[in-house]
């Protein structure tokens, strides 16, 4: 099955009551798991994997967004409808490298931008790629972080804002600010359904949830009925992937042979360990977040 365009997987979602994930990637194995868990659950999802950690100042240079475009001839060939996002940019370089490369989805940064300078980058983005068929979405509110507890600015989407934004730029889809917050590795914060109406009301384009992993699962439901078709998901798979390899080296002591731990593919391998744990979690994501909750009878 071919990479299906992102508007047609939130439209579908939209009719049908549910919402899809996104289960970021960060190497062949994660990707892989991610795949392979939509289609064991034949659901639909989004991959892909964020560009603003591939050109993180930490990086001694920027990775090569061609190795991660390469990784995806698997997504081309999933059995299940899934599209490919470039996740977080917002270097217009960048964005552009990705869309030529086979990205048919684009979500632009806001954190270090001002918002006017911000603004005129989606612009420019929605310009470049609707001509190529790409999917852009936009942010406006701000997400704190909760790597450390609960830190940074808070800013909750204000609707009237939020509908100057959309009408202006004509971006495809809006990541709202309802109390979710990014990266946080433990437990889950409590969110405003309220707010997320207000934003309904007025904004029409499909709305989005970025910081999933910390989002309430009791909440899924009503968050969908308000609007929201794509949940994000990319720590909560992280942490599984490095319990799992830290559980597999534990084993592993000089002189033993490497190969069995690293690119054999049996049971001790940790690449095999990592992949099998990333795939464990989609499928629960899938089914607490997304496709599982559309009502029955839907497509």
């Amino acid at each position: 099955m071919p990479i299906v365009a992102m508007k047609d997987l939130l439209s579908d979602a939209r009719r049908g009551g549910y919402a899809v994930c996104y289960c970021e990637s960060w190497n062949l194995e994660s990707l892989q798991a991610v795949v392979e868990a939509a289609e064991e659950l034949q659901a639909p999802v989004i991959a892909g994997f964020n560009g603003g950690f591939l050109m993180h100042e930490s990086r001694s240079k920027p990775e090569s967004l061609a190795f991660y475009a390469g990784m995806a001839a698997s997504v081309r060939n999933a059995g299940i409808p899934i599209a490919l996002i470039l996740n977080e940019s917002d270097d217009f370089a960048q964005i552009a490298a990705g869309i030529e490369l086979g990205f048919n989805a684009v979500m632009v940064d806001h954190e270090r931008l001002a918002h006017e300078d911000y603004k005129a980058l989606v612009k420019r983005v929605v310009a470049f790629g609707t001509s190529r068929g790409v999917f852009v979405e936009g942010q406006i509110g701000e997400l704190p972080h909760g790597w450390n507890g609960v830190t940074g600015r808070k800013v909750i989407t204000d609707p009237q804002e939020a509908k100057a934004f959309v009408d202006e730029t004509r971006v495809h889809a809006l990541s709202v600010s309802i109390g979710n917050v990014h990266i946080l590795t433990k437990g889950h914060v409590p969110v405003d359904l309220e707010a997320l109406r207000r934003i309904r009301e007025v904004v029409d384009v499909p709305l989005v949830v970025h910081g999933g992993t910390g989002f309430p699962v009791e909440s899924a439901a009503d968050a969908i009925r308000l609007g929201v078709t794509k949940f994000n998901f990319g720590t909560t798979l992280k942490q599984v992937y490095l319990a799992a390899v830290r559980e597999k080296m534990a084993a592993y002591q000089e002189p033993m042979n490497p190969h069995l731990f690293l690119g054999m593919g049996g049971s001790e391998d940790i690449m095999v360990a990592g992949r099998e744990a990333v795939k464990k979690r989609v499928k629960e994501l899938i089914q607490k977040y997304g496709f599982a909750l559309r009502p029955a009878g839907s497509a």
